[in-house]
């Protein structure tokens, strides 16, 4: 049997880009499982969600933005700290770079390990790579919720926080007038979900519910297609909590016996990959996801930071 090639790394043919108008003023670009970015058009600037890997990479998204608006960028929020989502942030000249409390503590303490870490991974996302300047820090930061005037009747753009999940920073932007959401990697649309940096419980109930609560008829995930209609966005909100649930229940079990982490990652795989083992990054995130799950059940309440070095363990360890 042919062993697979690590993580994403043999993932390298192009994606077709595709950019949405969700509503007046209001854009999303999404690419066949590649990170989803968006923006929002306030009476005379932009609010830009997610800067993507590169500065490079962001240049080819904010070219493609400028075909519907000329608004400098005034805000960029970015909806946690993964390195593929904040280091293309110098391309949009923002004025204040906004994140949670906790993303800013994440960047300080690992900002670093998951640069060389996903890059490793995911090299094809990070376009010319010389181009990141370093770390991107935010400007602002807040705990609960920010909110952005958008002014000229616009309404505002919130910025929630709704507990720990994909990371313990993550944000989600809500436009209440046009009940469009941007969840970032809380929610997961036909793709796969990454969580080796996450708290499995509470994403899969509590936090899930308070975005469920919005009640949104559109829904922007992390990655894959817009959710559209109050179905389809309860539809991505109930598959993202189904595979997360599954794997609790697998892992769980393995965990509660004495088996071994091998064991509880053959058990997830075998419980997951009929329903999603053909979508965007299954095989690339699964290892890495029951990892910080294992350690999870075991007590460890901090996801240990991942290093290129580890990944490469890891998967030798579980998927090789």
């Amino acid at each position: 049997m042919a062993q697979k090639a690590f993580a994403s790394s043999a993932d390298l043919d192009a994606k077709q880009q595709t950019l949405e108008v969700l509503a007046d003023g209001v854009y999303t670009l999404t690419a066949e499982g590649d990170p989803n970015v968006g923006a929002v058009e306030g009476e005379d600037f932009l609010v830009c969600f997610e800067a993507l890997a590169t500065p490079v990479a962001a240049r080819e998204w904010l070219d493609r933005l400028r075909e519907h608006t000329d608004k400098p960028v005034k805000f960029l929020v970015l909806s946690h700290y993964h390195a593929v989502r904040v280091l293309g942030a110098s391309a949009f000249d923002a004025q204040v770079i906004v994140a949670h409390d906790n993303t800013r503590a994440l960047i300080a303490e690992r900002g670093l390990q998951d640069w060389q870490s996903e890059y490793g991974r995911m090299p094809r996302l990070f376009k010319e790579p010389d181009s990141i300047p370093g770390l991107t820090w935010p400007d602002a930061t807040f705990s609960d919720r920010f909110a952005i005037d958008l002014g000229g009747g616009r309404g505002e753009l919130v910025l929630q926080y709704c507990g720990r999940g994909h990371t313990d920073g993550d944000v989600v932007a809500w436009l209440p007038e046009q009940k469009i959401l941007f969840a970032g990697d809380l929610v997961e649309s036909r793709a796969a979900l990454y969580t080796g940096d996450a708290f499995h419980r509470e994403w899969s109930t509590s936090t899930l519910d308070r975005v469920a609560a919005f009640g949104a008829e559109t829904l922007v995930g992390g990655r894959g297609a817009v959710a559209r209609g109050q179905d389809a966005v309860a539809a991505a909100i109930g598959q993202t909590r189904h595979f997360l649930q599954v794997m609790l229940r697998e892992v769980g079990a393995v965990h509660e016996r004495g088996g071994t982490l091998k064991e509880a990652f053959e058990a997830a795989r075998a419980a997951l990959v009929g329903r999603y083992g053909g979508w965007p990054i299954f095989e690339h995130c699964l290892p890495f996801d029951v990892a910080r799950l294992w350690d999870e059940l075991s007590g460890i309440e901090r996801p240990v930071i991942w290093t290129a070095q580890r990944d490469r363990e890891v998967w030798a360890r579980l998927q090789a």
